[in-house]
């Protein structure tokens, strides 16, 4: 019997010779009647910003854990770094272990614990002793605040807790994780649900940070003019299908806004 691939034998980060970092082909989702994703065809590619948009309904949710190992499609093939993936082993696991990261809104922070404790929640750096290195953790935690981030002042520190931030700097906070961790793709889902213009103007920093660092993201995000502003391309989801890829500067929001109108219209 031929045995499934060792974590060796995956796809590695350092794998430099790809073309797209995940490509989906021929990805169907169904949940009993309900068919959620129609023969999607995706790649995502390096060093770009995709972003995922369609109403509510339209399938981006199921296609993001499709993508990230949360979800196994009912058929398709789902590449990682141009190489197939056994989607029997494919998992949330398997997808950090490779460089895939989901941000979620208002999920992927502890409220009351330090910053450097929510940095490293899950992959806790140990001693010899086996014990928190809690001095080194801070010390990368600070690191993170000013390099990747670009946190700068006094107010904002590693012992700082999430509670104490702002919703913007939260979500900075857990891209900077992401980023940490070397993710070669970061997903992104709503960063700017509920915030001020203030926090929003910060949350789209720091998605242009990604790409500026050499990753992608995938962006979902209702609000049309947030994600126009950032992103490269957009793909447009409607009730399961892919129906339209286009770059913003060839569509401008109000058109974009009118289009998707169009579509909630009986076919």
């Amino acid at each position: 019997m031929a045995q499934r691939p060792t974590t060796a034998e995956r796809p590695r980060p350092a794998d430099q010779d790809y073309a797209n970092i995940v490509r989906l082909e021929g990805v169907n989702m169904e949940f009993g009647a309900v068919r959620a994703l129609r023969d999607i065809d995706l790649a995502i590619g390096r060093n770009e910003i995709v972003g995922l948009i369609g109403d509510n309904g339209a399938g981006k949710s199921t296609l993001i854990k499709v993508m990230t190992g949360v979800l196994k499609p009912t058929s398709g093939t789902v590449y990682i770094r141009d190489r197939a993936i056994d989607l029997d082993e494919y998992s949330v696991r398997m997808a950090h272990e490779l460089a895939i990261e989901t941000v979620y809104q208002d999920r992927s922070l502890g409220e009351k614990q330090p910053l450097w404790r929510n940095f490293f929640v899950g992959r806790q750096i140990t001693n010899r002793w086996g014990f928190i290195d809690v001095r080194r953790e801070k010390e990368i935690a600070g690191q993170i605040l000013l390099k990747a981030i670009g946190f700068r002042g006094a107010g904002i520190g590693p012992d700082s807790t999430v509670k104490e931030l702002s919703g913007g700097e939260r979500q900075g906070i857990a891209i900077g994780r992401a980023m940490h961790f070397d993710a070669d793709l970061i997903v992104l889902d709503e960063p700017t649900v509920a915030l001020a213009v203030k926090e929003v103007r910060k949350v789209l920093d720091f998605v242009r940070q990604i790409k500026a660092s050499g990753r992608a993201c995938v962006y979902i995000e209702h609000n049309l003019a947030h994600v126009h502003a950032v992103a490269d391309r957009l793909v447009i989801l409607d009730r399961g299908e892919i129906v339209a890829e286009v770059r913003p500067s060839e569509m401008p929001v109000h058109e974009l806004t009118e289009y998707l109108i169009t579509l909630q219209r009986p076919r």
